[in-house]
């Protein structure tokens, strides 16, 4: 499984309707409802906001919406399209303006999964893997000797808070953990404490 690294969009018209697809990262299905709601109230004009979201490690939670479109003309291909990709934690939306004609199911199903496909062939991903969070405290002189570990490992996140001491945070690939942890005890001499 891959997971989506940053936000993708594609817009194409389809006999006068305008469909933008748009893919978000989402780390549970939590996630994706709150990204949804602020995207319709972004299209509030809009005819439809169809969504189907995948999250979990194994892409073991789905759910779609057909969002007014007639049954299983709109959410359904989206979703399917998506549980193809092989992407997890992503909450996709395509967003319709009714352009005058009316599609048919055939066309409508044509338009919102080739719309999905659009939006997924943008999208920078990279594999799964478990994250953990990290934090520790250090001296800026040892700081800058710690710091220089961080591209031997997945670190993302990186958060850092200047004041007599600097606190910082972020997060790594759980099987990392322990080996960084070390790393850090190890080059302030067991001064800094990673949890």
């Amino acid at each position: 499984m891959n997971i989506l690294l940053e936000e993708a969009r594609a817009e194409t018209v389809i006999k006068n309707s305008r469909f933008i697809a748009e893919a978000f990262p989402v780390s549970s299905q939590a996630q994706a409802r709150e990204t949804l709601h602020s995207i319709k109230r972004r299209y509030a004009d809009s005819s439809h906001v169809v969504h189907a979201f995948v999250t979990g490690a194994k892409a073991e939670t789905c759910g779609m919406s057909d969002d007014g479109e007639p049954g299983g003309t709109a959410g359904r291909p989206v979703l399917d399209v998506l549980k193809g990709s092989g992407i997890t934690n992503i909450l996709l939306t395509v967003t319709r303006y009714f352009g005058g004609t009316l599609l048919g199911t055939g066309g409508l199903v044509h338009a919102y999964s080739g719309s999905a496909r659009l939006v997924l062939e943008s999208c920078r991903t990279e594999p799964y893997a478990e994250k953990c969070s990290f934090s520790f405290a250090s001296d800026y002189g040892t700081y800058q000797a710690i710091k220089r570990i961080f591209s031997s490992y997945a670190v993302s996140g990186l958060q850092e808070h200047f004041g007599a001491e600097i606190s910082v945070s972020g997060e790594i690939v759980s099987s990392e953990k322990d080996d960084f942890v070390s790393r850090i005890k190890n080059i302030s001499k067991g001064k800094v404490q990673c949890i």
